[in-house]
This record gives C-alpha cells, structure tokens and sequence, in this order.
C-alpha cells in the first residue's frame, strides 16, 4: 500500500504458498479484526487487515480528521483490505472492504466470485460488485470480457458458475463488455460500473432497461450486454 509499502511477503527459505500474502514481515504488527467494533476476530475468520510498523506512515498531509478515520486509538492503521490469517499463520487477502456485497444478508467477496469466472473457458477478465436491489439490498453482478475470438453469452456463464459457487454468490446478471474501466493506475474502476448499473434491480420486473453508457474516457464500452 502506499501507505505502508510491503506489509508481507512468502519466506524465502520456507513453503511458498500459492494464493496467500506469507507472514507479516520483520517488525510489523498485524491483526484482522471486525469491521464494526475493532475487535480481532478468531484465527481463520474473514476481518479487516490492520496493521502497526516502522513502515506505517504517519498520516495523511493536512488531512487530521481523514488520520483520526483510519487509525485506531492504540495506534493500528485500518488498511480497508479483507482478510484472514490461517491455522499455520498465513495471511489470505479475500478483497477490499469497500467491494463487500451483502446480499440478502450473506456477504459475498467479488474476489472469490471473479477467480471463478476468470477460470472459465472464454474469460479474459472480470469484475464483480454490488448494485443496488429491490429486495436483497443488494445483487452481485458481474461484468466479463471475453478472450479474443471467443463467444461467451450471459446464460453460458451463469450456468458454469452454478456448479462452482453457492446460490447467493453467483451474480444475478452478467453482461459481456468489451473492457473493464480503469484509473491512470490501471486499476478497476469499480465504483464506475457500481454507478452504471445501479438501477437495473430497482424495481420487480422482468423488463428492466440498461442507462445508457454516460460520457467519459474512463467507462470503456459496456454496450455489448447480453440478456
């Protein structure tokens, strides 16, 4: 993070395990804890990564009450990432907390939801979020883009990932775009596709219009949507 730089790493001289961050480094602190209380939860539980070190910054630059935000009262800055730390003492990252979907009272982390449409046949990439529903409060949707050359439809991908993910986390739409909006960072732009399709759960009918794609370079085309 730029707030911190590296956080952990897998041991040089030690198992590397594929699809973990490793052990905290030398001198950092890190602990996950509940979201809403601060509170660490139980080794193996999904919380939100904080952490204390030498490598923390200090605050942010004539920003106090943003500082005050981010930090707890002894001393541990609140990262935003989700994660869990397993039984040999391996950090998992599972998303960002921002991207939590929480529908019909389940939370869903788009991470594990995208690894799975990134895994199917015809996927170049993926993005999962949260649009707003009428009845869940919120509904995982997902947008795809397909690898060159490859014919994927919404029914296609819907059916693959019933046999690879739990009811209420597989999306309730999927729409095939052309490439995912991303920042000057080459970072997705979640909150751009969030804005984009939030009112296509908005109301109880099976006719539903997608809005039109609005202005702006950072979009991408979304305008080849499969129903």
């Amino acid at each position: 993070m730029t707030e911190t730089t590296v956080i952990a790493s897998n041991p040089c001289d030690g198992e590397r395990r594929a699809g973990t961050v490793g052990f905290a480094l030398p001198g950092v602190d890190v602990r996950i804890c509940d979201m809403d209380s601060g509170k660490a939860v139980p080794k193996g539980e999904i919380g939100v990564i904080e952490l204390k070190g030498p490598n923390v910054f200090r605050g942010y630059w004539r920003m106090p009450e943003k500082t005050a935000q981010e930090f707890r009262p002894d001393g541990f800055f609140i990262t935003g990432d989700l994660g869990r730390v397993d039984a040999d003492g391996y950090i998992h990252l599972v998303g960002r907390a921002k991207d939590l979907v929480i529908s019909g009272g389940y939370n869903v982390y788009p991470m594990e939801v995208e690894s799975e449409i990134d895994a199917l046949d015809g996927v170049l990439e993926s993005a999962v979020f949260g649009a707003p529903h009428w009845d869940f409060g919120e509904a995982v949707t997902a947008v795809v883009v397909p690898s060159p050359g490859a014919l994927i439809t919404e029914a296609s991908v819907l059916a693959a990932l019933g046999e690879r993910l739990a009811k209420f986390k597989a999306p309730k739409r999927v729409f095939i775009v052309d490439s995912l909006p991303r920042n000057a960072m080459g970072k997705v732009q979640k909150a751009a596709l969030r804005e984009r399709y939030r009112g296509i759960y908005a109301v109880p009918t099976a006719s539903r219009q997608i809005p039109a794609e609005p202005a702006g370079p950072d979009v991408g085309s979304i305008d080849r949507a499969w129903s």
